[in-house]
């Protein structure tokens, strides 16, 4: 029925400019901004041209309980050095053993890290 209609995916932030300079800034991503005032959202656009909108929901936002954006990298530990020194902080969670870096690695999986943004959305670096 939609294979071949377009779509992209959406989350949302509680700060929309914070989020322009964390994704735009931090990640190196492209982001493009659309519509005004109280109807603005962003637009980040991956390689390979996806594109994911981003839209403010203010004191409402909750963050999503479950990783929203996933990076394939082909060294993960240059990736963590390199999101470190941008000041991002890995998180830990329960129930995986990440190593000093934050980077769980896993025989069963892809050596895996997360980290957030500003909006407290779970982002995951992992290697392929």
């Amino acid at each position: 029925m939609f294979g071949s209609t377009p779509a992209f995916s959406s989350f949302s932030v509680d700060d929309l400019d914070a989020a322009r300079a964390f994704y735009g800034d931090t990640l190196g991503l492209q982001v493009s901004e659309e519509g005004s005032g109280d109807m603005r959202m962003l637009f980040l656009t991956l390689a390979g041209g996806a594109r994911i909108l981003v839209y403010p929901k203010g004191d409402e936002h909750s963050p999503a309980g479950f990783t929203v954006l996933n990076f394939q990298v082909d060294d993960i530990d240059a990736a963590v050095d390199a999101l470190k020194d941008k000041g991002v902080e890995m998180q830990r969670y329960p129930g995986f053993t990440p190593d000093d870096k934050g980077v769980h690695r896993d025989t069963r999986g892809p050596a895996i890290a997360w980290f957030t943004d500003p909006a407290k959305n779970v982002i995951a670096v992992l290697q392929n």
